[in-house]
C-alpha cells in the first residue's frame, strides 16, 4: 500500500512538472496537439496539458542580423562585389504571424538560405540595369529598391526587414585601376580648364589695365600739350606786347629800334651759354651773321605788323 501510494505521488509530481512550461523573455513557444498547431505560450510561467500538448518550436521575436557577401554583374559586364548587413525580425506576435514563422520553413537554416538568396537576387536585378560608374552612387537606391521588393515576401513568411546596410562595394582590380585613371584624367582636365580660365582672366585684366594706363597717359599728354601751347602762346603774346611797347617808346625818343633786336640776340646767346648743359650749339657770331639774323627778325616783325593792320 505504501509502495502504491509513493508511485502515485511520484507520477503526480512528474505530471505536474511536465505540465509546467517556462518561456524566456524575447521568445514565444508554439504548442501543438497531436502534431497540429494548438496555441502560443507567451514569455514567463505557463501550463500545458502533459503528454498531449508538445512544444513544437521556440521562436525568438528579437531582431536578427546576418552578413552577406555576394557578386553581381552590371549592364556593361563589370563584376561588383558587395558586403552588406541584413537586420530583420518577426513581424508581430499575432497567432497568424507566429504560425507562418513556425511552419513556413523546415528549419532556421532553410529560412536563412531563402532570405539571403532573395536579397542577393533583388540586388543583382538592380545592378544588372546599371553601368559600373553608376553603382557607387546608387547605394541608397539599391537599399530602397531591395526594401520595396523584399518586404512583401518577408511579410508572407512572417518577418519584417528592419534595415539593409551596404557596407562595401568593390570591383575587380583592373576596373578599379581604370576608374582611377579616368578620375585622374578628369581632374587633370578640370585643372587645365581652371588654369586656362585663370590665365585668360589675368591677361584680360592686364590688357584692361594697360589700356587704361595708355588712356590716362594720353589724356595727361593731351592736357600737358594743351597747357604748354597755352603757355607758349601767352609767352609770345607777352613778348610781342613788350616789344611793341618798347619799340613805341624808342620811336617817341627818336632811338633806333634795332637796338631791341640786338638786345634780343645778345640775350639769346647768353641763354644758350647758360642753359645749354653741355650741348654743342653752332651760332654764326660774325657781323655778317648777326646782320643776317637781324634782317630775318625785322622781316618777321614787319609781317606781324602788316597782319595786325589788316585785322
Amino acid at each position: 500500500m505504501s509502495y502504491y501510494f509513493l508511485s502515485l505521488l511520484l507520477l503526480g509530481v512528474i505530471i505536474l512538472f511536465s505540465s509546467i512550461q517556462t518561456v524566456q523573455q524575447g521568445t514565444v513557444a508554439v504548442i501543438t496537439l497531436f502534431g497540429k498547431y494548438r496555441r502560443i505560450l507567451p514569455p514567463g510561467f505557463n501550463f500545458k496539458i502533459p503528454i498531449i500538448e508538445q512544444v513544437y518550436k521556440i521562436i525568438s521575436i528579437q531582431n536578427k542580423s546576418v552578413e552577406l557577401e555576394f557578386q553581381a554583374v552590371t549592364i556593361d559586364q563589370a563584376n561588383v562585389y558587395f558586403k552588406s548587413m541584413l537586420l530583420f525580425s518577426v513581424l508581430d506576435k499575432q497567432d497568424e504571424t507566429i504560425q507562418k514563422v513556425a511552419f513556413k520553413f523546415y528549419s532556421e537554416k532553410d529560412l536563412m538560405q531563402a532570405l539571403i538568396r532573395t536579397i542577393e537576387g533583388s540586388i543583382r536585378a538592380f545592378v544588372a540595369s546599371k553601368k559600373q560608374a553608376e553603382v557607387l552612387a546608387s547605394r541608397k537606391e539599391i537599399v530602397d529598391f531591395v526594401k520595396d521588393q523584399i518586404d512583401h515576401v518577408l511579410s508572407d513568411w512572417g518577418y519584417h526587414l528592419q534595415d539593409l546596410q551596404i557596407n562595401d562595394i568593390t570591383f575587380d582590380q583592373a576596373i578599379i585601376e581604370s576608374m582611377s585613371r579616368v578620375v585622374a584624367s578628369n581632374n587633370l582636365k578640370a585643372a587645365a580648364e581652371n588654369e586656362g580660365q585663370a590665365l585668360l582672366i589675368t591677361k584680360t585684366k592686364a590688357a584692361e589695365a594697360e589700356g587704361n594706363a595708355i588712356k590716362i597717359s594720353a589724356e595727361a599728354e593731351k592736357q600737358a600739350a594743351l597747357l604748354r601751347g597755352e603757355g607758349v602762346a601767352l609767352f609770345r603774346e607777352a613778348v610781342a606786347k613788350g616789344m611793341s611797347q618798347a619799340a613805341t617808346e624808342m620811336k617817341q625818343a627818336n632811338l633806333d629800334t634795332n637796338v631791341i633786336l640786338f638786345s634780343m640776340w645778345v640775350e639769346a646767346v647768353k641763354n644758350f651759354a647758360e642753359y645749354g648743359k653741355g650741348n654743342v650749339i653752332f651760332l654764326d657770331g660774325s657781323p655778317d651773321g648777326m646782320e643776317k639774323t637781324m634782317r630775318q627778325i625785322q622781316a618777321m616783325m614787319f609781317a606781324k605788323e602788316e597782319k595786325n593792320k589788316q585785322m
